[in-house]
């Protein structure tokens, strides 16, 4: 993934870096749908642009009430999967959102500027909560978890947010609030945000369904071990029609051939093996050999520095302090200026 960013004329100063805000829900270690949908653009981002990565535990606890311990406990577990890939804590600011105080209060401000049927018409939020079986029992801070999102973004002003097609309508709310902001104090205090969409599409779970989920037992941890790589490979959903090797099979919704369009690095070679299987022939296990190799040889540099990282984990929680305190410097600022804009400076 590459940014667009315009050129400077010769006259002029250097372009400004664009600001991007991602980050990761910690209710467990993140895994393979993680590493093909954010995290990997993640680390090419991180020398384009100036990247901020939120531990969105605030955000976990909407629909942990009473489970806050397996948030708490994966805060330093996604921080460990950050590093583990490649996130350059010196280039990307990894912080903890709810030690950045401001955010709470600049989600207050944007709560103000939305209505209780607005957030209920946002179409991630109305199939989350059927997902969830809330119906009418909707947790107050569940329903309004786009408002708390829209502050995380225009904290630090982003101009970009990686997310899944499944999250466009977020920032399509955040940048309502923004207009609604500004228009209510007469000047551009927030920034609006563009969307930057992953050219890889969502990786479903080996068992066939849609979402790969550590919860569901459907996904390969970024840490596996060599032979829970291979068994999970050897799981993979398939062609149930497929049981001779000389048998047609079917691409499509065929789990192992998903995997492969992530991570088969010889492109003309995987469509010789599609047109192989369509016609027959070629059996399932010969396709799931090939992708253990792939996915052996990509995830153990990973899960060799994760654990070099887990000696460190006093220096873990030394660089979320540190980013941490370079995140809440820069919503401080932003919400200074809110306040400013507000008539809230009284005593300024």
């Amino acid at each position: 993934m590459s940014l667009n960013v315009s050129p400077a004329s010769e006259s002029s100063a250097p372009t400004k870096k664009p600001v991007v805000l991602t980050g990761d829900r910690p209710t467990g270690p993140l895994h393979l749908g993680h590493y093909i949908g954010s995290l990997k653009s993640r680390v090419q981002l991180q020398h384009e642009a100036s990247q901020f990565l939120l531990l969105a535990d605030t955000q976990a606890m909407t629909d942990n009430v009473g489970r806050h311990q397996k948030v708490t406990d994966n805060v330093l577990e996604v921080a460990l999967d950050y590093l583990a890939v490649g996130i350059d804590p010196e280039k990307s600011t990894i912080f903890i959102q709810s030690q950045v105080y401001e955010l709470y209060e600049l989600s207050m401000h944007l709560l103000n500027l939305v209505t209780v049927s607005r957030l209920e018409r946002n179409p991630t939020i109305k199939e989350e909560i059927r997902l969830r079986g809330f119906e009418r029992d909707i947790p107050a801070g569940f329903l309004t978890y786009p408002v708390s999102q829209a502050a995380d973004i225009t904290a630090f002003k982003a101009n970009l947010v990686p997310v899944g097609n499944d999250q466009l309508p977020m920032i399509e709310q955040t940048n309502e609030l923004v207009r609604r902001f500004n228009n209510v104090v007469g000047k551009d205090i927030l920034v609006e945000c563009k969307e930057v969409l992953s050219e890889t599409g969502r990786l479903p779970g080996i068992d066939g369904k849609a979402k790969m989920s550590k919860s569901l037992g459907n996904a390969i941890a970024l840490g596996a071990t060599p032979d829970e790589i291979k068994q999970a490979v050897q799981r993979m959903y398939t062609d149930a029609n497929h049981l001779r090797v000389d048998d047609p099979g079917q691409v499509e919704g065929n789990v192992v051939f998903d995997f492969l369009d992530a991570f088969e690095p010889d492109r003309i070679a995987l469509e010789e093996l599609k047109q192989h299987y369509r016609r027959g022939g070629l059996g399932d296990s010969v396709l799931k050999r090939r992708l253990d190799g792939h996915l052996q040889v990509l995830l153990e540099p990973i899960r060799t520095r994760r654990q070099e990282w887990e000696k460190e984990r006093g220096e873990v929680q030394a660089i979320l302090r540190r980013g941490t305190e370079r995140a809440r410097a820069v919503a401080a600022q932003t919400v200074s200026e809110v306040r400013g804009a507000l008539g809230l400076n009284y005593f300024s």
